[in-house]
């Protein structure tokens, strides 16, 4: 490339250089608020005690090492000579028989990808009677003169306690460990592979501990970070509280995560400055609200939370009293990139119509995206909808002979392609067969639902593993719109920026503004100077051009966003003013929940 900051690839470009972005951003915090370390923890158990706590109440997410942590704490009681009683929580859940039972009906038969949301909370995992014994067991141990510390997954379901504290931990980290075998789902005594073990999280295991987790939260004494299981760090649950009220009026960078694919990109991987070791990078998650995390630091000590925490606490904060009513608590919109440059197409796809998602999935809201060209090759090029005099059925035809036989499928000859340039915005609203081209750095604006996705064809390739990937072509044909041919998609899905407003040195651009879905887009261009006012919105901002910018909140707390990087502005954040220190000329996409959404409906009922 010319230089780090270009948005154009040449075609034959082979490396990327290093650009400003920073893939571990943290939120200062005052000082002194967090601890680090088994030996501090071990001091806060002590501190308790002193003032009266005997009984211990340790819940947190599945995944976390509790093996690792009862044995690290142990020795500090030991060398103490300190009186202890560890209660496992997992000795009161119900048979695995009947908790597979329980939750069957969620899991989508004999569906590999897909199951229902689980419409209850972690109490239906474990055997009443049990538990109201241990709720004996623990009023009696009030009055002894010993540490009792009941631990695991859903020890917040019993209500007799003198100290609480949650442990948490970021989903890729579960993730991680869960495909080497480490984790296993709620209830089950032997780990599955990776697929069964994440279709059960995403269904069953992490709605129930969401709902314990936000009750809960209230009522946090203390919570630990364990990530990292040989140092935890360990915040006081009233600073932790007092930390998520002032980061719901702040703007905000969660920690984007990222992974490689069969179909993955080399720019992330320079322009980002990710491990040379792997492959790829297909995927980078800057926000995908239930996946995410947000790092807080308090002098040189970081502790990461789940997204989830704020919008338990905060989400009128976040959203804004409107979107909150119909959102409640879950974060609508998401920024995410698909890196194909230097990499090839991805899988050819749709995304299910709002009443199917509905039906089938028990979600409440569908999975409609756009494609923002935030960096691209010539003659990179986007493919969305069907041919114009192609026959559907025959291309059904062929896609399920290639599934069966592994005969190739020529996709230009069924489905539209758009030549493709940086700035470009295409649109993706559910059921429009799609996918990125190679040579694109695609920002995916889009509705939060995010596995959701019904492929079609993928090139007879494997994944990582050797395996090839589940397609899903029944499915994706109930749901494509056929009448969203080439006509159609250039007229109305490649939209051309529309000047709303102006000033001396900026241009507010309208790029996105649709009854198929219930979000907005809009650009900024500026060079010097903007005031963004929330209009009490809650905003998602992506750097798509330029160096790197400034934000200033009306707290007077001032903020860091360089190219590419994600941002979370808060609808509480109100006027915003960004500040462009540089002599290069910036563009800034933004994305809201349509206020006239919320009144008149997510999806168009016609579509």
């Amino acid at each position: 490339m010319d230089n780090n900051f270009t948005n154009l690839v040449k075609k034959n470009e082979k490396t990327f250089g290093r650009g400003l972005y920073q893939t571990n951003p943290s939120f200062k915090i005052e000082k002194g608020k967090i601890k680090k370390g088994y030996k501090d923890l071990f001091s806060i158990f002590c501190k308790n005690y002193k003032e009266g706590s005997r009984v211990f109440l340790i819940d947190g997410f599945n995944g976390s090492d509790w093996i690792i942590f009862k044995k690290s704490l142990d020795e500090l009681f030991s060398k103490n000579d300190l009186k202890v009683v560890w209660e496992n929580i997992d000795k009161y859940l119900l048979p695995e028989k009947n908790i597979t039972e329980k939750i069957k009906p969620f899991l989508g038969a004999k569906d590999p990808l897909w199951g229902t949301h689980y419409p209850f909370g972690m109490e239906s995992f474990f055997d009443p009677i049990a538990i109201s014994n241990l709720r004996i067991k623990s009023a009696k141990n009030k009055n002894k003169q010993r540490f009792y510390i009941i631990y695991g997954c859903g020890a917040g379901v019993l209500d007799i306690y003198d100290c609480l504290i949650y442990v948490d931990i970021p989903k890729d980290f579960i993730q991680e460990r869960a495909r080497t075998n480490n984790v296993k789902n709620i209830g089950l005594k032997r780990s599955s592979d990776f697929s069964k073990f994440y279709k059960q999280s995403y269904f069953i295991d992490w709605p129930a501990q969401n709902r314990k987790k936000k009750e809960l939260l209230p009522h946090i004494d203390y919570l630990i970070d364990l990530r990292d299981q040989n140092t935890p760090a360990t915040i006081k649950g009233s600073d932790f509280r007092s930390a998520l009220s002032l980061i719901a009026e702040t703007p905000f960078r969660p920690r984007p995560w990222f992974y490689p694919g069969p179909w993955g990109g080399k720019f992330m991987q320079g322009h980002m400055g990710l491990d040379p070791r792997q492959p790829n990078f297909a995927w980078s998650f800057e926000l995908i609200a239930p996946e995410n995390g947000i790092v807080i630091k308090s002098d040189d000590k970081i502790l990461e939370f789940s997204f989830d925490f704020i919008m338990f606490q905060e989400n009128k904060k976040m959203l804004g009293e409107m979107a909150a009513k119909r959102f409640q608590y879950e974060w609508p919109i998401r920024m995410d990139y698909l890196d194909t440059i230097n990499g090839g197409n991805l899988s050819t796809q749709c995304h299910p119509r709002p009443e199917f998602m509905i039906d089938n999935f028990g979600e409440t809201y569908t999975q409609d995206e756009t494609y923002y060209i935030s960096v691209a090759k010539e003659n990179a090029k986007v493919f969305v909808g069907l041919k114009e005099d192609e026959d559907p059925l025959e291309f059904k035809h062929k896609l399920l002979q290639s599934e069966q036989n592994g005969i190739k499928v020529d996709i230009e000859k069924y489905v539209h392609s758009v030549k493709v340039k940086p700035h470009d915005l295409i649109l993706i609203p559910n059921g429009t067969v799609h996918c990125s081209g190679e040579g694109n750095l695609v920002l995916e604006i889009s509705a939060t639902p995010y596995i959701f996705t019904f492929k079609i064809y993928d090139y007879l390739r494997k994944d990582l593993n050797g395996n090839l990937r589940k397609l899903n072509i029944e499915r994706a044909f109930q749901n494509i719109r056929q009448e969203r041919t080439s006509s159609f998609i250039d007229k109305n899905f490649t939209p051309k920026p529309k000047l709303i407003d102006e000033g001396s040195d900026w241009k507010n651009f309208e790029i996105y503004n649709r009854i198929e879905s219930f979000y907005n887009i809009n650009r900024i261009d500026f060079l010097t100077k903007y005031e963004l006012d929330t209009e009490g919105n809650g905003l998602i901002i992506n750097l798509v051009e330029g160096r790197s910018i400034f934000l200033t909140s009306k707290n007077g707390i001032k903020k860091r966003l360089n190219l590419f990087e994600t941002m979370v502005i808060p609808a509480a954040s109100g006027l915003v003013k960004l500040s462009n220190q540089t002599k290069h000329d910036c563009k800034l996409v933004y994305s809201f929940v349509r206020p006239s959404s919320l009144k008149l409906g997510l999806n168009d009922p016609q579509t």
